[in-house]
This record gives C-alpha cells, sequence and structure tokens, in this order.
C-alpha cells in the first residue's frame, strides 16, 4: 500500500504523511464526499464551493462524460442521453428498471436483455454499474484535488435493506473507478456515528433516513461508545423522488396530456414538481404556473397527495419497533436524515408517531457522508478503533432448505455483522453420497416463501446409513454484508463453498411484502413447520421399518406383522392430513408395536458378532 512521502531539507524521506481514505455517500439524488481535514471530518467542495454533487451523468458523442449540476442542467434537452437516480436500478433486472417511472425516457440495449441490463447512450451502452463508477470518479477526483494526494481507500455507504446483488454491484463499481472499498458501510448508522460521536449522546435513537431514491429506518442503542444496531426496516422503491413524482402525477392530470407526453416534457415536469416541494418547505402555499395551467397549493393539499408514501414510512417505523421489542415511549431522540427529511409534512408525521419532535440540528444532507468518513479514518489508521465501536446488523434471516422444503434458519434477521455461524445437518437416506444446499433469505419457514439466493453441491459423503454422516454447514456474513456458505462432511473433510453473489435484487414490492408477510402468516407458517416436521419424522419410521422387514423380516410373526402393517396405513392416512398431534401419535404408536421386534433384532446382531481373545492372536514381528 503506497503512502504519500514528502522530502525533507538534505534529502531524508520525511515518514509517512497523514493517510488518505475518504467516505462517500453515494446517494440517489446527490452524493457527497468527506475527509479528515485537521483532525475533523469536513464534506469537500467543487471548484465552485458546491458540497452536493448532482448524482446525474450525461454521455455525449464525442466522448466526453459529464457528471453533476451540469449534467442535471442538460436532463431537458438531452434526456435520452442523461441518466440519473440510478442508485435505484443497481443489481435490478431489465424488466424491473424498465417498469420504473423514469425510464420511460430510455432506451435499453436489447442484446443485452439476458445479462445486466444497459441503456443506449450517444456513447454506447452504459449498465447502472459503469454509470455509479462515473459519479464515484469525480468524487474521487474531487477529494485527491482538496487533499492533495492519492487516495489508500474509502468507506462507501449503502441503504441497509440494500441485498447482496447491490452490495456487490456497488462494490464493482468501485473497483471501476479506481478505489479501494475499505468497508461498505449501511447509511443510518453511519449517521447514527455521526450523531454519537458529536454529540456524545446515550440512549436508544431512531434513525430515520429518507433520501432521494431510498428509505432505512435503523434502531440504535449508543452506550459507552457501542453503536449497536438493534433492527432495521425500510424500502429501496421509496424516496423523495416519488413524492416529486406524485406531484408530477397531480400536476399532468391537470394540464395537456399531449405534450406532457414527451420525454423532455417529462424530464421538465418533474423538475417543476421537485421545485414546488422545495418551495413548500419554505411557504405555506405555492402558486402554480405550467404548461398553460394556472393554480395553487397548499401544504395541507401537498400532504393529501403525498398520504400513501407517508405512510409507508410510519409503518417501516412501526415494523422496526416491534421487531426490538420496543415502543415509541422508550425511544429518546430520532434523527433525520436525507434531503427528503426537510419536507414538513416528513417531520410533522414523524412527530406524530413518536409523540416528540425529531432533532434537527444535524445537516440531514451531510450526516451519512460524515459518518462515512468517521469511519474511513479508523479504518485506514489515523484514527484509534478504541474510540467506538461499530456493531451493524443483517436485515433478513439466511439459512438453507431442509426436507419438507422448511427452511432452517443458520443467521437470523438482526444479526451483528460481521458474523460466522455453523449447524451440523445429516443425510436422509442410506448411502447417500452426495448432498443438494438451497440457500435461502427470508422470515417464513417455507422455501417458496423465501428468495432463494444459490444452490451448490457437496460431494465425497461416505455411503452410510442414513442420520450417521456430519455435515457441518458454516454461513459467514462480513462486515459488507455479503455472504460465503461453506459445507462440510467431518470425517473425510470434503468441502464445497460458494460466495453468494446473485444476478438481481428483489424486485421493489418484496422487499417490501417479506417482513410484512412473516408476520401476518406467523401462526399459519408455525401449523405448517409443526405438520411437515411430524411427517418427516413419520416417514423415517415407517422407511426404518421397511428396511429392518427387507433384512430380519422373519422374526416377525404374521400376527405382529399384519399390527404394523395397519398402524403403518392408519399413519400414512393421518400424514395427507393436516393434524400434527395426531401423526405424533400413530408414530409413537407405531414405535411401540414395532418395539419387541427392534429388540429381537439387536439381540440377533449381538449374537451374531464373533471375537478372538487377545491371547489367540499371534503377535506382530513372529
Amino acid at each position: 500500500m503506497a503512502l504519500l512521502q514528502i522530502s525533507e531539507p538534505g534529502g531524508k524521506p520525511a515518514k509517512p504523511a497523514h493517510r488518505l481514505a475518504v467516505g462517500i455517500d453515494l446517494g440517489t439524488t446527490n452524493s457527497l464526499v468527506s475527509a479528515s481535514c485537521g483532525g475533523k471530518i469536513e464534506i469537500l467542495p467543487d471548484d465552485d464551493g458546491s458540497y452536493l454533487l448532482p448524482s446525474v451523468v450525461r454521455y455525449r458523442a464525442d466522448g466526453e462524460i459529464i457528471v453533476g449540476n451540469e449534467a442535471k442542467q442538460s436532463a431537458a434537452k438531452d434526456p435520452g442521453n442523461t441518466i440519473a437516480s440510478v442508485k435505484r436500478w443497481l443489481g435490478k433486472s431489465q424488466t424491473e428498471i424498465a417498469a420504473s417511472d423514469h425510464a420511460a425516457r430510455y432506451q435499453f440495449d436489447p442484446d443485452r436483455e439476458q445479462q445486466a441490463p444497459a441503456l443506449v447512450t450517444a456513447a454506447g451502452s452504459k449498465d447502472p454499474v459503469q454509470v455509479s463508477a462515473d459519479i464515484l470518479r469525480s468524487l474521487v477526483e474531487r477529494a485527491e484535488a482538496c487533499l492533495k494526494g492519492k487516495l489508500e481507500g474509502a468507506v462507501i455507504t449503502v441503504p441497509a435493506y440494500f441485498n447482496d446483488a447491490q452490495r456487490q454491484q456497488t462494490k464493482d463499481a468501485a473497483q471501476l473507478a479506481g478505489v479501494k472499498v475499505l468497508r461498505l458501510l449501511n447509511e443510518p448508522t453511519a449517521a447514527a456515528v455521526a450523531y454519537g460521536l458529536d454529540s456524545k449522546e446515550q440512549g436508544t435513537v431512531v434513525v430515520f433516513d429518507l433520501g432521494g431514491g431510498t428509505f432505512d429506518v435503523s434502531l440504535l442503542s449508543l452506550r459507552q461508545g457501542v453503536f449497536e444496531v438493534l433492527a432495521t426496516g425500510g424500502d429501496t422503491a421509496l424516496g423523495g423522488d416519488d413524492f416529486d413524482q406524485a406531484l408530477a402525477d397531480y400536476l399532468r392530470a391537470r394540464i395537456d396530456k399531449q405534450a406532457s407526453e414527451e420525454a423532455s416534457e417529462l424530464v421538465v415536469l418533474h423538475q417543476y414538481a421537485n421545485q414546488l416541494k422545495h418551495d413548500l418547505g419554505e411557504n405555506d402555499s405555492v402558486d402554480i404556473d405550467f404548461n398553460g395551467y394556472r393554480g395553487s397549493l397548499s401544504r395541507a393539499e401537498f400532504a393529501d397527495i403525498c398520504e400513501p408514501l407517508v405512510k409507508r414510512t410510519i409503518n417501516t417505523c412501526r415494523r422496526v419497533l416491534r421487531d426490538a421489542g420496543k415502543t415509541t415511549e422508550d425511544i429518546d431522540n430520532i434523527v433525520l436524515v436525507g434531503g427528503a427529511t426537510r419536507m414538513p409534512v416528513i417531520r410533522e408525521a414523524v412527530a406524530d408517531y413518536f409523540g416528540k419532535a425529531p432533532l434537527t440540528d444535524i445537516d440531514p444532507d451531510k450526516a451519512v457522508a460524515v459518518g462515512a468518513g468517521i469511519q474511513a479514518d479508523v479504518l485506514i489508521g489515523n484514527k484509534s478503533s478504541d474510540d467506538f465501536l461499530l456493531l451493524d446488523v443483517n436485515p433478513l434471516s439466511l439459512g438453507i432448505e431442509t426436507m419438507g422444503e422448511l427452511v432452517e434458519k443458520i443467521i437470523p434477521r438482526n444479526t451483528t455483522i460481521p458474523v460466522a455461524k455453523a449447524q451440523e445437518f445429516t443425510t436422509f437416506k442410506d448411502g447417500q453420497t452426495a448432498m443438494s444446499l438451497h440457500v435461502v433469505q427470508g422470515e417464513r419457514e417455507l422455501v417458496s416463501d423465501c428468495r432463494s439466493l444459490a444452490r451448490f453441491e457437496l460431494r465425497g459423503i461416505p455411503p452410510m446409513v442414513a442420520g450417521a454422516a456430519k455435515i457441518r454447514v458454516t454461513f459467514q456474513v462480513d462486515a459488507d454484508g455479503l455472504l460465503s456458505v461453506i459445507a462440510e462432511e467431518l470425517s473425510t473433510g470434503s468441502k464445497s463453498e460458494i460466495q453468494i453473489k446473485p444476478s438481481y435484487g428483489l424486485d421493489a414490492d418484496t422487499i417490501e411484502q417479506m417482513l410484512q408477510a412473516s408476520h401476518e402468516h406467523a401462526s399459519e407458517d408455525r401449523d405448517i413447520r409443526a405438520l411437515r416436521e411430524a411427517q418427516i419424522e413419520a416417514q423415517q419410521i415407517i422407511d426404518a421399518i421397511y428396511a429392518a422387514i427387507d433384512a430380519d423380516g422373519e422374526l416377525l410373526e404374521e400376527s405382529e406383522k399384519a399390527s404394523i402393517e395397519a398402524a403403518i396405513a392408519e399413519l400414512r392416512g393421518a400424514m395427507q392430513e393436516s393434524k400434527p398431534i395426531r401423526i405424533q401419535e400413530l408414530s409413537e404408536e407405531l414405535n411401540r408395536l414395532s418395539g419387541d421386534f427392534a429388540a429381537r433384532r439387536m439381540d440377533l446382531h449381538i449374537r451374531s458378532l464373533q471375537g478372538e481373545s487377545i491371547d489367540s492372536v499371534e503377535p506382530i514381528g513372529k
């Protein structure tokens, strides 16, 4: 790792200079970069003194790439080549991207339909990773100009609810931009770091992070320098852009629809809606004069337009508190993060729900970047990690499929990361020499109700009777939230490993629905699991008895065999019903009826064991 050297008089090299690392808030609407300057984390400005870099990229036919304000200003006249809100597209399929409201003005590359989706621009096809890399590259160039040196790495923030594909593509974008990722840090956690270290607050804090395109809520415990995430929730398809879109849709219903269908007109309309939203932050009402339509809009009317979106944010808060076993009375402070939290409608809704006004003394645009900068300073070695401990969590449970299409959770949701957990499994059939492992993510009990992450096989299992082999499955989640799974047969050391990098992320609706579905179907899921487990255990008993009859059937009397057959038939009939208690009762009865047969088999095999006296064995060497 290269260090910046300064020459002293006489040509002797000085000690290594302050190592250069930055924190980057890669936002949907705006991005920022921060670094340690004079012992304090500062947001780095561009040449014009602006701290915010609009996350907009324009591609020109001559190959020039324009990032930031200039690109944003070109969106109306060159919409097809000016890409905005690309963060929402990371880890998504072309179908998911095409379904989004602001994708209508873009043309997708048909040759990339089966791969990572890409947009056709004057400079060629560009996928979300490449666009994100251009934004990151602009921030890195800004930082190196301000700090006058080469960066050694960066901490880049991501929404807490970014899945593996979205996180991996963020890292890929950084690599393409030529910057080493020291860590991916969840945005609410970054804000909590900035808040906790700056104010020295202790207690239970809600970080309410509503950015341009994503929404996160994290519940954190801040005590004696330890930042622990107790629970997290969010929506990667909810942000300030959606409030703009709701207002734009409201305006479209009142103006010349034919004119507003043009791509350039849609961009202008969206920008106008955004300006109205900002004006309502400072005024009780605003005048509207757009495309021949004149009128006015009050804060109350804007609140009505956005009511469904506001409800989504509060419902997420409610779920996070429930997950952590907390109530609104347990919350000491609410920290607002993200430019969209400047909207009075959001601040009022948060205050009403929690029963206390949120803190507003921290610039909501800068908090995440400041926290990332603090963490970067620690990881690069400039600041002692003894000053604070950062404990993040994984947002959804991780596990594998077991018999009966059930999910065995290895790492429960809200487990502190990085983490490694192992669990032992065994074979289901005699002579089984391979095992298929299906890695899933979610809160439900059935595989079909969870998200499939990956499948892989472990081979080289010694052929044994069912249940004799021991296979240890280890799940490892690193500090960036990326998962690897290792399966090992313990007697031979046969091993198989996989890094979980799914092609595409969850669709927008699924992320929001997964936790809600787990709560709504909790009772039903418990019943299904109890039924499946009873059915599996019953089938194992039946298989074992038939195997014993095939091997030593002569030990059974006809009447005894008839009783066992009748019990098996009755048990199989019960297995078709949804009464696990009845299945368990009949399984116990079958075990009782076959008990004498099992004892006779044991006696027979013990008697058949022949051995020799040790005295009769010829010593080695004679």
